[in-house]
């Protein structure tokens, strides 16, 4: 019976629907036969993301790809659209793009608001006013070729993207009509943003649109730049919202965290900004409260730095020499935990903020200090031991050769 039932089902033909793949593409069929930039678009579809999910040229373009003749084809009677205004283009994007029934079919958690975001972007905006030079979709996602985020080679995956921004944003030409810098790229380039990201490799590091924005992009207002850094940076914006400066920089108009960080080229803080000709003295001077504030945080940190360092050589020579100093080291990162913690409460501009952390630091730094210095005290006293019981074993053997000399003499006699 069940091998009857395969027999039968063996000799029904399957009706089986094409595939996208194999649907008839007149574009296709023939552009790939053009050359240079008519032939491009067929060559770059390849590897685009559309095509991987079923999606043709007709889907952007119009027209009819199951026809070969061109006059029926590319008739504006079959819905052929040809090149795409750059002022269409959002729009065009955002038919699927913002059609939560169909992009849910392909990719269930992608947002379905970019054309709404876009919209009140500075490009948007600008866009809206005929102005084509700014930037729409495809000068950040591509054309025929565009991929997934996630794509290493896509222009908006994370180690591409500040590079995809700069194509306008470090172009002097382009930015001069709009009264905008152009050297974000290159200062970001000097940043600690961009060593994590670019040389660690640590794609969750802040680019262009993790302050900006992707699809809404703008530089954030005044009164939001210590929001933007604290969506990371959260227990500085916090204790920046209690400091003295935040009333301060508001009433003035400054932008928070960039006054004393920049915005592009971010370095790593030291305790130099506190210090000197530092960061803190481009507004305090060294008599001033602010500036004997600022100084007096800087000798509590160079305190406890001088202490772990101190620690550190002598630990480093201990373990190096071979005794037991684990407990200590592990101490010693408590220790340097203080440390971190006193340098984040700088952001309150207090000194007791600041003396706090650095003192429980300090002591633990004198800890494991007091530990190395035992275990060097252990490793001497071996030292001295092994020496001792050498000389003694020497002895010992010196001892035996003259006996037994004496004994070979006597026999000799």
């Amino acid at each position: 019976m069940k091998r009857a039932i395969l027999l039968l089902a063996l000799a029904i033909p399957l009706s089986i629907p094409l595939s996208a793949a194999d649907k008839k593409n007149s574009c296709l069929d023939c552009h790939s036969n053009l050359d240079g930039a008519q032939g491009k678009p067929a060559k770059l579809f390849k590897d685009d993301v559309h095509k991987h999910r079923g999606f043709a040229c007709a889907d952007c373009h119009g027209g009819d790809p199951s026809n070969d003749d061109m006059t029926i084809s590319m008739s504006p009677a079959r819905g052929f659209k040809g090149k795409i205004p750059r002022t269409a283009v959002p729009q065009l994007c955002a038919k699927c793009h913002s059609d939560a029934n169909l992009i849910h079919k392909f990719k269930p958690q992608q947002r379905v608001d970019q054309l709404a975001q876009y919209v009140t972007s500075t490009h948007g905006k600008q866009l809206a006013k005929g102005d084509t030079k700014v930037a729409n979709c495809v000068d950040c996602h591509g054309v025929h070729d565009i991929r997934e985020v996630k794509d290493a080679l896509s222009p908006v995956h994370p180690l591409r993207l500040p590079e995809t921004c700069a194509r306008c944003h470090a172009d002097d030409a382009h930015m001069t009509p709009y009264n905008l810098p152009s050297k974000q790229f290159a200062e970001y380039r000097t940043s600690v943003h961009w060593t994590a990201l670019a040389k660690r490799g640590d794609l969750s590091a802040p680019s262009c649109a993790t302050c900006h924005g992707n699809h809404g992009a703008g530089p954030p207002a005044v009164g939001s730049v210590a929001a933007v850094c604290g969506t990371c940076h959260v227990l500085m914006e916090d204790l920046y919202a209690g400091s003295p400066h935040k009333p301060v920089f508001t009433a003035m108009g400054l932008a928070g965290c960039v006054v004393c960080h920049q915005q592009h080229g971010i370095q790593k803080p030291t305790t130099k900004m506190l210090e000197g000709e530092g960061t803190c003295a481009t507004c305090h001077q060294p008599d001033s409260a602010g500036g004997k504030t600022a100084i007096s945080m800087a000798r509590h940190l160079r305190e406890l730095e001088n202490a772990l360092d101190r620690s550190d050589r002598i630990l480093t020579t201990a373990r190096t020499s071979g005794m037991e100093v684990s407990e200590a080291l592990v101490r010693q990162v408590e220790a340097r935990e203080n440390l971190i913690k006193a340098r984040v409460a700088v952001h309150a501009f207090r000194e007791d903020a600041v003396a706090q952390p650095v003192k429980a630091g300090l002591a633990i730094a004198a800890e494991t200090h007091k530990a190395g210095e035992a275990a060097l005290g252990e490793r001497d006293f071996r030292r001295r031991g092994l020496l001792f019981s050498l000389g003694a074993i020497l002895l010992t053997m010196i001892g035996l050769w003259m006996a037994i000399r004496a004994i070979e003499d006597r026999s000799k006699t």
